[in-house]
């Protein structure tokens, strides 16, 4: 499908609509708005009666609860009812399915979907497609070879390059650590997509920059297992220099652990730049973190799905979302960035 290209004047728009909920909002909040409706042209004509059901992966971590309060201003902005649910956990796999397979009996105009793995949520998107409500993929992505399966069909899919994430990160260490440093990767769920992507992209990172990873664990999103794992890490590899973690509960849990060891000059990273990251970079407890406007992102989705339900054929079948590297360095670049 072709991309319908976006003029000025639409550019403009999605900036004045992030004024007006953002109050004064960071020029590259504004900037990453107007890359993704590039993409895929502007807001369409809407009544205000549409619904849009989102599903999240869990209100537990303060990322997801960043995310649901974004859709929650932007529902408000532009006059239509968004409702956003999610699962008890990170690792709720079936919770996730159930609350998706409820919200389709809603009969939403259209579902967001963010998945834990790239296969639980199929189920539930096969009945969303039985009853003609269009299903768009946000954030990591459902299997495609799973789908084609089980029968089902994703209506569209809005992600970031979740791989330049990690190496972004693993390049900016390795500008802060001799060559041949020790360093250690903490992953999230390991079936995870962006998980996954985020521990490759690192670890390609680290072997081109000659950093030598000497482990690799599973910290499955959680601030105790992470705490845990930064504890043992250091006892059984005390020359470790640089820790990476794919989100940055799991980096900030890895800090509190080597000051209660009283360890220094171990540098770790994050990612998701919440705001406990952010103080934490201010303070330098933290390196740096990566990061997406979630503020473009939630707006992205929900043009995109209004677009969707509209019925625009001109739609590209996938937007991207920019990302970018935040340390010491540039961290006063974002004020007001949400």
């Amino acid at each position: 499908m072709k991309v319908a290209k976006f003029l000025c004047a639409a550019a403009l728009c999605c900036a004045m609509a992030a004024t007006s909920f953002a109050g004064e909002p960071n020029p590259m909040v504004s900037k990453s708005i107007a890359t993704i409706e590039d993409q895929m042209g502007s807001l369409p004509d809407i009544t205000g009666q549409e619904r849009i059901g989102v599903l999240v992966i869990t209100l537990s971590n303060p990322y997801w609860v960043t995310m649901k309060e974004r859709y929650g201003e932007w529902a408000k902005e532009m006059g239509i009812s968004v409702e956003v649910m999610a699962a008890p956990t990170e690792k709720d796999l079936k919770s996730q399915l159930n609350t998706l397979e409820a919200m389709v009996a809603k009969k939403y105009d259209g579902i967001i979907v963010t998945p834990m793995d790239p296969f639980n949520l199929i189920p539930g998107i096969v009945k969303a497609d039985e009853k003609g409500i269009p299903v768009v993929c946000s954030g990591p992505e459902v299997s495609r070879d799973g789908l084609k399966q089980a029968g089902a069909v994703m209506d569209g899919w809005i992600t970031a390059t979740f791989k330049d994430q990690g190496r972004l990160c693993a390049e900016d260490m390795a500008e802060k650590l001799p060559s041949g440093s020790e360093v250690a990767i903490i992953e999230g769920i390991p079936g995870a997509g962006q998980s996954k992507a985020r521990r490759e992209g690192a670890s390609e990172g680290f072997e081109k920059a000659g950093l030598k990873l000497v482990a690799v664990e599973a910290g499955n999103w959680d601030r105790n297992r992470a705490y845990d794992i930064t504890t043992n890490l250091v006892k059984a590899h005390p020359q470790l220099k640089g820790i990476y973690c794919a989100n940055d509960v799991m980096a900030l849990a890895a800090v509190d652990a080597l000051e209660v060891a009283g360890i220094e000059g171990v540098t770790v990273y994050g990612t998701d730049f919440i705001p406990e990251a952010a103080e934490a970079i201010k303070s330098g407890r933290l390196a740096g973190s990566t990061t997406f406007s979630q503020a473009a992102w939630t707006r992205g989705t929900l043009v995109y799905t209004l677009k969707l339900i509209k019925k625009d054929e001109d739609l590209p079948e996938k937007l991207s979302v920019p990302i970018t590297l935040v340390n010491g360095e540039n961290i006063g670049q974002f004020q007001g960035w949400k």
